[in-house]
């Protein structure tokens, strides 16, 4: 078997998340179907994370495997775009190690979540839009720091999953400004589900003044998910890096 990493992006505006599900249309779905055509024999690909539905990436990472080496890898990679729906995009197609995992080998995952004040057609299902008066991103940058303190994210995970720890560790998180668009930006070695929009509801809070940059350590300290704040809504959310250790790629 041959093993390779599919770089890709998509708009999950009309998809039911990353995942197979049987009763919605899926973008794992979809790659797996022009997959198959394109290579002429059955192939299922396994993604590095499964955001949920609406949710969009802007970059993430699957691998699958072929009975035969691809000749061409470019070609490969304009066959399926030609043949991909116009809100899936393949960039690159890479060889890798046969035991190289597209989820279980990723160091690090980021996420953005954008919000804006202003209408613009141009971000319409990109860019979540609310209110931003009176909202204290200082603050909210305050409580940010407090994630670096932990590692078990309980209280902003959904419940009832089949994940064996709610442990993670957090590398980056922050607020910041470009235009009239605030971004959060969050990178950890993996996710909980519904995890990044739990954070970032709950900091909404934090900067509305509705709890304390206290509060907010106290409710990652209860592992509750009742104590956080509820979730925003998934049209601002992508995935935008996905980041390995060089030594799974072919002629490293």
């Amino acid at each position: 078997m041959n093993r390779y990493f599919i770089y890709l992006a998509y708009n999950g505006a009309c998809y039911c998340g990353w995942q197979r599900q049987p009763n919605g249309r899926s973008v794992q779905q979809c790659l797996e179907e022009v997959l198959s055509t394109v290579l002429r024999q059955v192939v299922s690909v396994v993604g590095a994370g499964r955001t949920d539905a609406g949710v969009h990436a802007r970059m993430t990472v699957a691998h699958f495997d072929t009975f035969e080496a691809v000749a061409d890898l470019s070609q490969l990679t304009d066959k399926l775009n030609r043949m991909l729906p116009k809100d899936i995009a393949v960039y690159k197609i890479v060889a890798v190690n046969k035991t190289a995992h597209a989820r279980f080998d990723a160091l690090s995952r980021t996420y953005k979540y954008f919000i804006t004040d202003r209408k613009n057609p141009f971000d319409y299902g990109w860019t979540c839009r609310m209110s931003l008066r009176n909202i204290h991103f200082e603050r909210m940058n305050e409580a940010c720091k407090i994630l670096f303190d932990y590692s078990d994210f309980t209280s902003f995970s959904k419940l009832h999953t089949d994940v064996r720890t709610n442990n993670c560790r957090i590398l980056e998180a922050s607020w910041s400004r470009d235009g009239e668009t605030w971004i959060f930006t969050i990178r950890a070695d993996r996710f909980l589900r519904n995890m990044v929009r739990a954070i970032a509801g709950t900091l909404l809070e934090v900067g509305r003044g509705k709890i304390t940059v206290q509060d907010f350590r106290h409710i990652i300290e209860a592992r509750d998910r009742c104590r956080a704040g509820a979730s925003v809504p998934a049209e601002g959310l992508a995935l935008v890096d996905v980041t390995y250790p060089n030594s799974i790629f072919v002629n490293y």
